[in-house]
């Protein structure tokens, strides 16, 4: 459903484990299926939105400034809102044609290299894959050497069951302090100068095959981490730890009795069917929520007017949902939150009774717009499911739901009920094949993040085309093993491209342009207000595009496939500078990364039959890659 005008004043499973084929889910199992400061700096006095925030405490001051300054780059996300939008224009559509690299940095790791690099006065910031270095390089120097490397030496065990290769996907910045995530489990605080470590704090247990992967986001004094390991049996949580001692300061489950989830007499749904009282238990087979996923690996937002913070939990296991009847509440959708407190406010479930491992973990973008003449606080939410939902992030209320995939699992959302509308003959079940299931598990789009520009008004996709046939097993579960219950493999959708880059209208529900790729969009999209718009492709190339027309303005062939997130920021001397991570890897990727075998089509759950073709086009290794005008 199209919505009316925009109120544009507003602001805007490890590769070891997913890898495997049948034999890898056994041994999969072992492996499968993760300033330059400006001159003239701008206050920091108003948050994403607009408005000031309240009662800042030194260290969200510290973000809320930064996150505003466009010469810098401070979270993952670029801000609380998650738009991935920089106002820097000395890079535009008229003279990006003549990027030129400036420098590059070679990781030294071949893994997938998904991270954002983050920049913070005159020093940019590398996470790497396991084994989770951070490295700072000064920028204030000519090739920005190193300045120093913090190793964490994560247990080399954490890799065996790490779900999707072992990647990291960056780091936040806070009051002189980088925290970020290793791969077995660990939150750690860095001092930003000198690279020492201030404190490091145990949240997980590889032995349960958990892990974290996911970009941390801070919060006033706190830092908001959650974990990975849906296809384990894991059960997923978010947490808060105070920045300043690596206390944890609250846990929300996503499954699990009322007091686990953080549940209590202010939580108010918008939607019937998610009130009531422990529904992360009756909404479950008996003891089944102990081993449901629910995870919280992906993009966190924060919305400082509504004190509100907003993520996505991951998929239910095991992925056969015979052996889970019911919706299996709180999996596979959105919390809003209090951030002191962790207190749910609101929820609302994507996919109940997930059949597909559509996890519900993509970024939620904060924007407002006029829907039916009245202006709304909205988060916009590009789906694993195929949809672009529009909701009021006050509420929880879904405004909007419009396809952007071709899509044959489900047959829209019903706004009024806000469920989604089931196509029951492609159920998997124990014994069934199914074909033709579209979007395939790794939905229309993964948790590569898309941006939103409030200047053309429209999200741009680092899509997926991508369908699969799926049989149903018995999953049993042990503990740090696959917990799974399909047999699945993938190839690509209509056209037989297996991505596309889009250009969606927020407003009127529609696409305006898209570029179709042969291989799934599993970069992060960076949008400017040069109107040019930068993402990667798993084949190697770092691609501009004019923001509004779609047209190719430029593109850079790197060394290894790009899965990565792009970031711009303003150099020491100046100078506006992209950069980029190239390293093919991830569930995606896992077929070069872990150099799987192409024949075996169920490798990485059987995204590898999707990406045979991928080792034609590229190999591994992590390079860093910094790009300015002449």
């Amino acid at each position: 459903m199209p919505l009316p005008a925009q109120d544009t004043s507003s602001s805007p499973p490890a590769l070891n484990s997913v890898l495997g084929t049948r034999a890898l889910l056994v041994a999969l199992v072992l492996a499968l299926l993760p300033a330059c400061k400006d001159k003239s700096p701008k206050p920091p006095a108003s948050t994403a939105s607009g408005a000031k925030s309240p009662q800042l405490d030194k260290a969200q001051f510290d973000v809320s400034q930064l996150q505003e300054d466009d010469t810098q780059w401070v979270m993952a996300a670029k801000n609380h809102a998650n738009t991935r939008f920089s106002r820097l224009t000395d890079i535009n559509a008229t003279n990006v044609k003549d990027l030129k690299v400036a420098w590059t940095y070679s990781t030294g790791f071949v893994r997938g290299h998904e991270a954002a690099p983050l920049v913070v006065g005159d020093t940019m910031y590398v996470v790497t894959p396991f084994p989770n270095h951070l490295v700072a390089l000064d920028l204030s120097k000519e090739g920005a050497p190193m300045k120093w490397v913090y190793e964490p030496q994560p247990s080399p065990a954490a890799q065996g069951v790490a779900c999707c290769d072992h990647v990291n996907r960056g780091a936040a910045y806070a009051d002189g302090r980088l925290f970020y995530n290793t791969l077995d489990n660990h939150t750690v605080a860095v001092d930003a100068q000198t690279g020492k470590e201030l404190w490091k704090t145990k949240l997980g247990d590889i032995n349960k095959g958990e892990t974290m992967t996911m970009a941390p986001l801070v919060v006033r004094d706190k830092v908001i981490v959650g974990n990975s390991g849906g296809e384990f049996g894991v059960r997923g949580w978010a947490a808060a730890l105070s920045t300043k001692t690596g206390a944890v300061l609250w846990r929300a489950y996503s499954t699990g009795p009322d007091s686990d989830v953080l549940i209590g007499p202010n939580f108010k749904p918008f939607y019937e069917q998610d009130r009531g009282k422990d529904l992360g238990v009756k909404s479950w087979p008996p003891e089944q929520w102990k081993i449901g996923g629910g995870t919280v690996w992906g993009w966190l937002s924060y919305d400082p007017e509504l004190d509100l913070l907003y993520y996505g939990t991951g998929n239910p296991g095991p992925w056969n949902p015979e052996q889970r009847p019911g919706d299996n509440k709180w999996t596979c959708g959105i919390f809003a939150r209090k951030p002191d407190t962790g207190e749910a406010v609101w929820f609302y479930q994507w996919s109940p009774h997930d059949l597909f491992d559509h996890d519900g973990i993509n970024e939620a973008i904060i924007t407002n717009l006029t829907v039916n003449g009245q202006p709304r606080k909205v988060l916009i939410h590009p789906g694993r499911t195929g949809y672009v939902y529009v909701l009021d992030r006050a509420t929880g209320e879904v405004l909007s739901a419009v396809p952007f995939a071709h899509i044959t699992t489900s047959k829209g959302v019903d706004l009024k009920t806000g469920k989604l509308v089931p196509v029951l003959e492609k159920s998997p079940g124990l014994g069934k094949t199914v074909r033709d299931i579209c979007p395939a598990a790794p939905g229309a789009k993964d948790w590569s993040p898309a941006a939103f520009s409030p200047q053309t008004g429209l999200l741009y996709i680092p899509g997926n085309n991508l369908c699969q046939d799926e049989q149903g097993l018995e999953a049993n579960y042990i503990a740090g093993t696959p917990y799974l219950g399909a047999n699945v493999r993938m190839y690509p959708g209509p056209g037989g491209n297996g991505g596309e880059f889009i250009a969606w209208d927020v407003l009127n529900g529609k696409k305006v342009w898209s570029i179709p790729e042969l291989f799934p969009v599993f970069s992060g999209a960076l949008v400017t207000a040069g109107d040019v718009v930068f993402y990667g492709t798993m084949d190697g190339w770092f691609k501009a595009l004019h923001a509004r027309t779609g047209q190719e303005l430029w593109k850079f062939k790197v060394g290894s496939g790009i899965i990565g997130q792009p970031i711009t920021f303003r150099g020491p001397d100046g100078t506006q500078y992209v950069s980029v991570l190239s390293g093919v890897g991830g569930w995606a990727g896992a077929i070069v990364a872990g150099q799987l075998d192409p024949r075996d089509q169920s490798a990485a759950l059987g995204f590898a039959n999707a990406m045979k073709e991928l080792p034609k086009y590229t190999t591994r290794g992590g390079m860093l890659y910094t790009f300015r005008l002449p």
